[in-house]
């Protein structure tokens, strides 16, 4: 439960059990100190760990009268509901926003949906890689020739789901300030993979993502924007984007800038590409770290999951850190200064129930 300190303490939300995206933006107002009750269908849900921390969490049979009851008194209580189900299944069940917006005016309504309320795919089902390949999103992270990689499933459904639902709700909750009046929150995962898409959507309108998958500035196409195998069978990753990193990149390679093709001459890339594989090739992913821990080249080690957490400046801002129970889990985010958010160590055991639920539960 909230910690009494976040910048949302004495919120009241109500989230209905989902997957994904809807836990993850209910996690993070939790974080910030919102009271949030997780409305979980009787035998639990296959999500866990650190999506489910730090709200109380009462199963209820929607299925029932006495059940849809329950959930309706909640929300009538509640400054936020939160639901991730297919359009049509909340009004079925009653507690649609015509119902729960009529009985509470000042009701944050938010929707998770992969393809939103409306359009000819919105009861359909779908999956992070379904609405990335929608949009063109899948078919850009690719390399030369080769066929598109699934960037896990963060883009769809934690930046262009969960991040969007929570943006959204914050937006409606600084408009009740003004309004006194809630309003329903349509946040489709398809959206914002578009959204997400908006830097690359410019450089193709200004020329400037003028190839195919795998040729272009940043999807493994230029020489300075890749990762790099080493002498250890370990990788290095590469952003020197600008000149002046570009030019530290080649110093510390060793590589003659004379002799390497122009930056940005693109019939040249993969050349310069074969230079840089070439040299980083000479060492080990350890003494690259080492070589370029003191130079600003925007080069870093690629880390795996289990080395993550003991990275010196993961370790120092404790950007990972360990639950109750030994497990590693991402620390609650943004920092803010006066209202922190809730405690990086946090037990993922239930809540004691000392704290009424929103509407009686």
């Amino acid at each position: 439960m909230g910690d009494g300190q976040g910048p949302l303490t004495g919120l009241q939300v109500v989230e209905f059990a989902g997957l994904g995206p809807g836990p993850f933006a209910a996690m993070m107002l939790a974080d910030a100190g919102a009271d949030v009750l997780r409305i979980e269908r009787p035998g639990g849900s296959p999500d866990g760990g650190a999506l489910l921390r730090g709200r109380d969490t009462v199963e209820v049979d929607l299925k029932s009268a006495e059940g849809r009851s329950r959930a309706y008194r909640a929300a009538e209580a509640a400054d936020v509901l939160i639901e991730g189900y297919r359009p049509g299944v909340m009004e079925r069940l009653g507690l649609g926003p015509e119902d729960l917006c009529t009985a509470n005016p000042r009701l944050v309504y938010g929707r998770m949906t992969g393809w939103g309320q409306d359009g000819p795919r919105s009861a359909q089902a779908g999956h992070d890689i379904n609405y990335l390949s929608l949009t063109g999103a899948l078919r850009s992270i690719a390399r030369r020739g080769e066929a598109p990689v699934p960037p896990l499933n963060i883009v769809a459904d934690y930046g262009a789901g969960g991040m969007l639902l929570l943006a959204g709700v914050l937006m409606a909750l600084m408009e009740r300030h003004t309004s006194g009046r809630g309003q329903v929150v349509d946040a489709a995962m398809v959206d914002g993979v578009g959204l997400l898409m908006t830097g690359i959507w410019s450089r193709l309108a200004q020329g400037r993502w003028p190839g195919p998958p795998g040729e272009n500035e940043l999807d493994s196409g230029a020489p300075f924007y890749d990762v790099y195998r080493t002498a250890d069978d370990e990788y290095m990753a590469v952003g020197s984007i600008e000149p002046q990193f570009w030019s530290r990149l080649l110093e510390v390679l060793e590589l003659d800038a004379a002799v390497v093709p122009d930056q940005w001459d693109r019939q040249r890339w993969p050349e310069a590409k074969a230079l840089l594989a070439t040299a980083f090739a000479t060492a080990t992913r350890a003494e690259w770290t080492r070589r370029f821990a003191s130079v600003d080249a925007c080069v870093t080690p690629v880390l795996s999951l289990e080395e993550a957490p003991a990275d010196a400046h993961l370790a120092a801002r404790r950007t990972l850190v360990t639950d109750a129970h030994g497990a590693i889990e991402p620390a609650p985010a943004p920092r803010f200064s006066r209202t922190p958010l809730g405690k990086a160590s946090i037990s993922l055991e239930s809540s004691d129930g000392d704290r009424p639920a929103p509407g009686g539960l």
